[in-house]
């Protein structure tokens, strides 16, 4: 901690401010410079005029695969399709909010249940999308597990058109406005888990699931 402080102390003596600890009127100015939740400057791109175009585009970029139905009802056979063309096994863990859908109908034993270590696929919502970026937030809630978008290699997200927002100051509005304060586990998913730390060599699903594919909804 001494160290912590006389760090601090150098960099308020090298930016002309007396003493070792920030005043109340300094703290205060800060605070209120959080409140304000101050827009910063924003690429221009940053507002398309397609925001669902843009949102597809830069999923192609990291790699999210997409698919658009005309009803939630049509997520299960999407699923499925999506399932089959990649081999992969009729089955998903998902969220209690989609297991009244018709998945037994479109072949696929659905998991009304937090994702384990032996299910290979897991189903998710989204908090909102952002268009900008091609990125999906998640807030973990009991009824909203983590595990489904994180544990399996496969993760399948639904994403509700109208949650598609520009930009990722705009989510952040949205949760203060929706949500409150965030959650214990906030986290945006931008394509499949991949890392360059090791001979800067892209490997994928790293630390998380090799593969994404978005389910977007009316």
């Amino acid at each position: 901690m001494a160290a912590r402080r006389g760090i601090l102390a150098r960099i308020r003596k090298a930016q002309g401010r007396d003493g070792e600890e920030p005043t109340a009127a300094e703290l205060a100015a800060v605070r209120e410079a959080i409140a304000r939740h101050e827009v910063g400057p924003q690429p221009p791109f940053a507002h398309a005029p397609d925001r669902l175009a843009q949102f597809r585009k830069e999923c192609d970029r990291l790699g999210t695969t997409h698919a658009t139905v005309s009803s939630l009802a049509e997520v299960p056979a999407e699923v499925a399709r999506y399932l089959a063309a990649g081999a992969l096994a009729p089955a998903v863990a998902g969220w209690g909010e989609f297991a009244g859908l018709d998945w037994a109908g479109a072949g696929i034993g659905y998991r009304n249940r937090p994702a384990d270590a032996n299910d290979a696929t897991g189903l998710t919502g989204c908090f909102c999308a952002i268009a900008e970026t091609g990125t999906l937030l998640l807030l973990s809630s009991p009824a909203a597990p983590k595990l489904n978008a994180l544990l399996p290699e496969t993760h399948v997200c639904v994403v509700r058109a109208a949650r598609i927002l520009d930009t990722m100051e705009e989510a952040f509005a949205l949760m203060r406005s929706e949500a409150g304060e965030p959650p214990r586990a906030t986290f945006f998913v931008s394509g499949p888990s991949r890392t360059a730390d090791i001979e800067q060599t892209i490997v994928i699903g790293a630390h998380g699931p090799y593969r994404v594919h978005a389910v977007i909804v009316p």
